[in-house]
């Protein structure tokens, strides 16, 4: 029994090392995508929302760039929405839930060019009780628009990852990682 656990795993083994997957973060931060993540600069982005979102893409971006200034290379432009929406409505016309969401339109662009290299959207939305303490439903609005803020800069961060990771944004001194085998 132990002989065939042991066979099973070992073909398991051989069989995902030949499926093309390759890490996306490969080579650490000499890799094309720390490269590329180190070399973009989040331009201004309006409002306490904008501010929170640019917060936390510069902490992300931030660690790829190893002590050095951000690269100017590229610039990420973000516009937000940021809406709350109550339903949940009692039978006095209370409102006793209500949702918030974030969604950015961002773009990735060439600094020197002015030429877009990535247009996309990121959204996360919350669910939040309104109770019967407007202080608890006003922190509990500011909780959720913290916690959405992180979530659209993940998913920025991410998508501009995938991107580098496919060749895109590199400059001419940065390898291109190869594509995947099969496509």
């Amino acid at each position: 029994m132990r002989a065939l656990l042991t066979s099973s795993l070992v073909a398991a083994s051989l069989m995902l090392g030949g499926c093309g997957l390759r890490p996306l973060y490969a080579n650490g931060d000499k890799g094309a995508v720390a490269q590329v993540l180190a070399d973009v600069d989040v331009a201004p982005i309006e409002g306490h929302s904008g501010w929170l979102v640019r917060n936390a893409l510069r902490d992300r971006l931030q660690a790829t760039r190893e002590g050095r200034e951000a690269g100017k290379r590229l610039r990420l432009d973000v516009r937000l929405e940021d809406s709350i929406t109550g339903f949940g409505v009692r039978s006095d016309d209370a409102v006793t839930r209500e949702r918030r969401m974030l969604r950015a339109r961002y773009q990735l662009v060439d600094s020197a060019s002015g030429e877009v290299l990535l247009d996309a959207t990121a959204a996360q939305d919350a669910g939040i009780d309104v109770v019967g303490s407007e202080y608890a439903t006003i922190a509990a609005e500011s909780t959720s628009l913290e916690r959405l803020a992180s979530g659209v800069a993940d998913q920025i961060v991410a998508r501009i990852a995938v991107f580098a990771h496919r060749g895109g944004g590199q400059s001419a001194d940065t390898p291109a990682a190869p594509a995947p085998a099969g496509q």
